[in-house]
């Protein structure tokens, strides 16, 4: 029994048509779409809340808190917007709530001047220090969770979590599949890339976000009952459940950002072939960082790349043969077929127009649902 959620990190830009990001946009002017949009009250406890009372909604700001010398959250420097969905038996239901937040925050945001885009890495800076400087609380706490030491990481990137678990799995089988994502994970990201921006202008890859993250960010994430579970290792292959709908969840966290959403199915399919399939042998718990920066500057154009994908998405779908799922494999063999990732795309709109900002306003094509 498989159980799927998304978690998509949303940029936008300002009613000057401006990049909203840290640099020109507070809290509370995020605050005030998510304040507009509705809470399900049955939605929980599969939706995690949080300690600082941000993430009440299936909509909530994506940001790094700051805190006083003590718990309290005292301020969160916004990044963006991020739409989590609750948990659904079917992919198919996943992709239709995520479909409705976005709509509606689309929606509410618009009334505000705000304007969704896709963007997978900020394409003006790769710089995030904090203003004022931290505390020594704040640098207890980083210095106590390695992954959280990559806030100038995170700050900067966007991308989604794609959550699949299986109900009653043994956990040192859920960490398996886990150790063969994080392996498998430099085929995987290519049919998602959407990150050419850098520094205002063009990069010389598919996907800086994935050149810069991978290696120091996990690329898949497993969720444990027990600290006795946990496997040690930076990035983290393993971490605590907070909540328990969370016991057995594997985030796939290595994935650029999509407009259409249709790929998150297809992604979706094809982390379940490779959750069922039994012949692929290559388990990793840390990514490999330099197999990553090779699959982002050149993707699908790289032959190992390109040969190794053909494999898993082949063994995805004999692993899905008789499973109705196995059709949301379509997008990414057209993508692997054609070798044009949504990089591509940008780099052509970008090369016609000449400006990011005129580029991102022609991404989320609505018609492509």
């Amino acid at each position: 029994m498989f159980s799927f959620g998304i978690e998509h990190e949303v940029a936008f830009l300002n009613n000057e048509g401006k990049f909203a990001d840290f640099s020109c946009t507070k809290f509370a002017e995020f605050n005030q779409i998510v304040d507009r949009l509705p809470i399900y009250p049955n939605d929980y406890p599969q939706l995690r809340v949080g300690d600082a009372g941000i993430k009440k909604k299936r909509w909530y700001i994506e940001g790094f808190e700051r805190f006083a010398d003590s718990e309290e959250v005292i301020d969160c420097v916004a990044k963006g917007i991020e739409i989590r969905t609750t948990i659904h038996p079917t992919i198919q239901g996943a992709i239709t709530e995520l479909t409705a937040s976005f709509n509606l925050l689309h929606e509410v945001a618009a009334s505000f001047g705000f304007l969704p885009v896709l963007v997978s890495f900020n394409p003006y800076t790769d710089i995030f220090e904090p203003t004022p400087p931290l505390n020594d609380f704040e640098i207890r706490q980083l210095q106590a969770y390695p992954d959280e030491q990559t806030a100038h990481i995170y700050m900067v990137s966007y991308g989604p979590d794609l959550n699949i678990s299986l109900a009653d799995l043994p956990i040192e089988n859920v960490i398996d599949i886990g150790k063969k994502l994080t392996y498998y994970s430099p085929y995987i990201v290519p049919f998602s890339y959407s990150s050419p921006f850098l520094n205002g202008g063009l990069w010389e890859g598919l996907s800086i976000r994935t050149f810069i993250r991978t290696g120091k960010r996990s690329a898949t994430l497993v969720f444990v009952e027990k600290q006795e579970q946990l496997i040690q290792s930076v990035p983290s292959l393993t971490k605590v459940a907070r909540i328990p709908a969370e016991v057995g969840r594997i985030e796939f966290k290595a994935c650029d950002s999509c407009d259409n959403f249709a790929i998150y199915a297809g992604l979706l399919a094809l982390l379940k072939g490779l959750a069922l399939d039994t012949t692929l042998p290559g388990r990793a718990t840390i990514p490999d960082a330099t197999l990553h920066q090779i699959s982002a500057k050149n993707g699908f154009d790289n032959e190992d790349i390109f040969l190794n994908t053909t494999k898993i998405l082949e063994a995805a779908e004999i692993a899905l043969v008789n499973d109705s799922d196995i059709e949301f494999l379509k997008p990414l063999k057209v993508i692997l077929a054609e070798k044009k990732t949504k990089s591509h795309q940008l780099i052509e709109i970008f090369q016609n127009v000449g400006s990011i900002e005129e580029t991102l306003k022609k991404t989320y094509d609505f018609g492509n649902w």
